[in-house]
């Protein structure tokens, strides 16, 4: 499937969907000089033409523009601004080609008042070679070299995932202070996959040094990028899209570069996570966007740009209520229209119909990432405020439409199974899925009653004799929350919202309630997370119990004192007790990522014992009677066996599943096997969990 505006854009500058055309769009265009500041030289101006039977679509052949065979040109369209503003309404502005490929945030023009440093939109960036328009870097690197030729159906299956979710703001030291943050750009996530890249901005972390591939060596097997498409915003964790179509400018822009190459290093890096069978998921904000050139171009048809002064608009309210306390939040950005519907060119069929301008902007971007970067999955930000289910639906299913064309295209069955679209909706709707508006959904309440358990509590929901109990039976399965199937529901501990009481990090949480005992906590948690019925998530630096250090006046993460800024700080490493940790985390992910005890919603408590103070239950995972079966022995409590290392010392559970014939147990936490006289009878520990796989 090809979209027609990007068919046109091959042979065309095209814009579509400007709201005031009394004085007509134009073209500029030059080519970059370097120097400091870099210069725009060669510049030319060209009134674009409307294309016959489309009022609101205008273009230019780039055969017209004067253009060399193999020279990168940087350009912008100048439109008279549409925006309820009086005062900028009917100015003219350069704006960003709202489709731009590229963009070079290096070279901004100057604007006169009423304008601002926001509305000082950087130009796109565009190749011509042989007759076409082609992608590109501002080099003039493309991505067409990375065409994986990995198998997709080598590719882990859904109920294989392990997803760890990366934000790319890192930091250099231990004990994190303003000056030692940076950004962890495309290639030096590749440095964590491939062990024969080398790191770029942090090429003195150890993990990644050439002969070191830290996410292969921890198992993960999906990589989850807080969103990588390009932003305004300083790069910090990127919840702030200001054009969907392009690669985000810093994330190409390690410090050694002369200029960035965010198209071929985010190319490079997909393509290295296929070689490596690993799956590439991105992060999509939706809901809103930061300093979009729509905001300029046609402001109303795209933007609600204050919920609370137009609550009778349909784009007004978010998808939980009605009600003043359910207005759309745009977090300091700007609301896409949803709701709003107009009669104009239909971007991806090319044809005049009744259209919402801002779906079909979004379809758009998301056919350019899955056919140009072959990503294998999507979570979509902040669902309640994308407001519109219908246009959930619509683009779960045109992604699951061009990820079935390009298994087709090799050959190769099992897409369906090899693809999912899941959202944040932290009140999880189980309508979303019954409706079949999205795959599945990040299961929040997992995190909030295994956190929990972890300190010893019941969750506040589950009340009388038996809540402890409850509380941990339905952690462990996410189908006593109502979801179906495992794939349904994304489980962590910890999410990349950490903002506020019992969403901080794992480690600032067990500190905030006083638990000394961290690391036998943490490995609990994980042991609880990689053998629940779910689809494991893991935010970078929880594998070894990374913590933050950026807080307010009251001690709480916040969103201006640490929820975006504070980074992941890989050297915490070094210390041995983490390390334990990570190495401890690494053993149990390879378990869930190739054990098919693992893959399968069949789960039984087969032993709870609350007796004399003890917590302790015993859940087994797999089909009953085969020689694929997995038991895990949680102890959330102070006991532990007396005199444990006693050679005669055990601790008895009596439903333990029969051995197969020729079989054995492994406990996989510790990596040993266990002696057949001592299966199910092992001694326990507090606070500790045993893995035991057949």
């Amino acid at each position: 499937m090809t979209a027609d505006l990007l068919a046109r854009k091959e042979t065309s500058f095209v814009l579509w969907h400007v709201g005031n055309t009394t004085q007509v769009p134009s073209l500029i265009i030059g080519q970059v000089k370097l120097g400091a500041p870099i210069t725009l030289i060669k510049e030319e101006h060209f009134l674009l033409q409307q294309v016959s039977g489309f009022p609101d679509l205008w273009e230019i052949p780039a055969a017209k523009c004067n253009l060399s065979d193999g020279e990168v040109y940087h350009y912008w369209f100048e439109v008279t601004v549409s925006h309820p503003d009086p005062k900028r309404a009917g100015e003219r502005l350069r704006i960003t080609d709202p489709t731009a490929y590229t963009v070079d945030w290096r070279l901004r023009p100057d604007v006169k008042s009423p304008f601002g440093n926001d509305d000082r939109y950087p130009p796109a960036v565009i190749k011509y070679s042989a007759n076409k328009l082609v992608p590109a870097d501002i080099g003039g690197e493309d991505i067409s070299s990375f065409g994986s030729t990995t198998k997709l159906d080598t590719l882990p299956m859904n109920n294989q995932l392990v997803i760890y979710e990366l934000p790319t703001t890192w930091s250099r030291s231990a004990e994190v202070g303003g000056g030692n943050m940076g950004v962890g750009t495309f290639l030096d996530v590749t440095a964590l996959i491939d062990s024969d890249v080398e790191g770029a901005n942090f090429v003195d972390f150890e993990i990644t040094q050439k002969g070191r591939s830290y996410l292969t060596e921890l198992g993960i097997n999906a990589l989850e990028l807080l969103p990588p498409a390009d932003s305004t915003y300083n790069r910090q964790w990127g919840y702030g899209t200001t054009n969907y179509f392009a690669p985000d400018f810093e994330l190409g822009f390690p410090d050694l570069y002369s200029w960035p190459t965010p198209n071929r290093d985010l190319a490079k890096l997909i393509d290295t996570c296929h070689n490596n069978r690993i799956r590439f998921f991105v992060d999509t904000v939706m809901a809103f966007s930061k300093n979009n050139p729509y905001l300029a171009a046609a402001c109303d048809d795209f933007f609600i740009l204050y919920p609370c002064q137009a609550k009778s608009d349909p784009d007004a309210h978010n998808s939980r209520g009605q009600d003043d306390s359910n207005l759309r939040n745009a977090y300091g950005a700007s609301l896409f229209r949803y709701a709003k519907m107009v009669q104009g060119y239909d971007p991806i069929s090319g044809k005049v119909q009744t259209i919402s301008p801002a779906r079909q902007l979004m379809k758009l971007a998301l056919t350019r990432w899955m056919t140009d970067f072959h990503i294998d999955g999507l979570r979509l930000d902040s669902i309640e405020n994308v407001q519109n289910w219908d246009f959930i639906q619509q683009y779960k299913d045109l992604a699951r439409q061009l990820n079935q064309q390009r298994f087709a295209a090799q050959g190769v069955s099992g897409a369906d199974e090899r693809f999912l679209v899941v959202g944040e909706e932290l009140s999880e709707p189980k309508e979303l899925l019954s409706q079949r508006r999205l795959d599945g959904l990040w299961h929040q309440s997992f995190k909030d009653y295994i956190r929990m358990a972890l300190i010893g509590r019941n969750h506040e929901n589950e009340t009388g004799v038996d809540a402890f109990e409850q509380t941990v039976r339905k952690a462990i399965d996410c189908r006593q929350f109502g979801y179906n199937d495992l794939t349904q529901a994304i489980i962590y501990l910890t999410s990349h919202d950490v903002e506020g009481d019992r969403n901080e990090r794992l480690f600032n949480f067990f500190d905030k309630n006083n638990i000394v005992d961290c690391e036998k906590r943490v490995k609990l948690a994980f042991a609880c997370l990689l053998t629940a019925v779910g689809i494991p998530m893991i935010l970078a630096g929880d594998e070894f119990a990374d913590h933050h250090n950026l807080f307010d006046s009251r001690g709480q993460v916040t969103q201006d004192s640490g929820k975006q800024v504070d980074p992941v700080s890989f050297v915490r490493l070094d210390q041995d007790w983490r390390r334990r940790i990570k190495e401890y985390v690494s053993r149990l992910i390879k378990l869930r990522t190739s054990y098919s005890a693992l893959a399968v919603n069949d789960i039984e408590f087969i032993h709870v014992d609350f007796n004399d103070n003890k917590r302790v239950l015993v859940w087994r995972r797999g089909q009953p009677n085969s020689d694929k079966q997995v038991v895990v022995i949680a102890n959330f409590s102070d006991f532990g066996t007396p005199d444990p290392l006693n050679p005669s010392a055990e601790y008895v559970i009596h439903n333990w599943p029969v051995t197969p014939p020729g079989k054995h147990w492994r406990e996989v936490s510790q990596d040993r096997d266990v002696l057949p006289a001592k299966v199910g009878r092992e001694p326990i520990f507090p606070w500790e969990a045993k893995v035991y796989a057949i």
